[in-house]
């Protein structure tokens, strides 16, 4: 698929539709393009080439054939399989995943250490359908929350994360990843700007509210979270990150609740 043609789906396509095409174009795409140039670190699986990603500018060998990870995905998994007890926690783990990506749900759910729960107010493939602003959980309910790549889209980011602090144990821990851009010192953001076109110029993507600058990782100890800020592809071999086409000096928002 051309990247011209790749970017058109992504901005013309409602996502809740992209999620149901892609279960049946992915096991044709994943053995056209099978090889051994690069390898998704989720499934093992090798490839000649990754697929083109981006809904603006494309990012070349982004979006893995087989599980549909991107760059921020594999690095969690890389993180959550070499520097946590994620997945061989002897105590069984309480986990929440909104927005849940393709890419883990069915190897989380086959986590037998996992008792795992997805959430979204759209997506065809959450167990329960809620707003973040108004989750449906009792208070210190997860031991584990993911939030990846969805509180751009949030206009009350803020009570988002409230939720997200309110339904987390005490001594759990949360990663709320985001688009970021790190040469920015203060997020920007304004709700004026409503044309979808416009949206994608600024924001870079037309379904964005802001964009983040810096401050993110404080906008979230202003809740009460405890963050640290995770540059996991320092200890990541430049071999290994070329491979598993990783983005270096991609962050990690990993958020703790005392």
């Amino acid at each position: 698929m051309s990247n011209k043609l790749f970017k058109s789906v992504l901005n013309t396509i409602p996502r809740p539709w992209l999620i149901k095409i892609s279960y049946l174009v992915r096991p044709v795409i994943a053995w056209y393009l099978k090889g051994n140039t690069y390898t998704d670190p989720i499934d093992g699986r090798s490839f000649r080439k990754f697929l083109p990603y981006g809904y603006g500018k494309q990012r070349e060998n982004a979006l893995s054939p087989s599980t549909l990870s991107l760059e921020r995905h594999r690095l969690l998994w890389l993180f959550l399989q070499d520097e946590t007890t994620f997945f061989s926690s002897p105590k069984k783990l309480k986990v929440l995943h909104v927005a849940p990506e393709q890419c883990f749900l069915d190897l989380f759910r086959k986590q037998v250490n996992l008792d795992y729960v997805t959430t979204d107010l759209h997506s065809p493939i959450a167990d329960v359908k809620a707003d973040i602003c108004d989750l449906p959980f009792k208070e210190n309910e997860f031991d584990v929350v993911f939030c990846n790549h969805v509180l751009e889209h949030i206009p009350k980011d803020v009570k988002a994360m409230q939720e997200l602090y309110r339904i987390l144990k005490p001594g759990g821990f949360g990663v709320f990843q985001i688009p970021q851009d790190l040469a920015r010192e203060v997020t920007f953001e304004d709700d004026t700007i409503i044309d979808k076109k416009e949206r994608a110029k600024i924001f870079g993507q037309y379904d964005h509210v802001r964009i983040y600058g810096r401050d993110y990782f404080d906008k979230l100890r202003a809740v009460g979270f405890k963050v640290d800020e995770v540059d996991y592809t320092q200890k990541i071999t430049k071999d290994k990150q070329s491979r598993f086409c990783l983005m270096k000096g991609e962050i990690l928002p990993v958020c703790y609740k005392a």
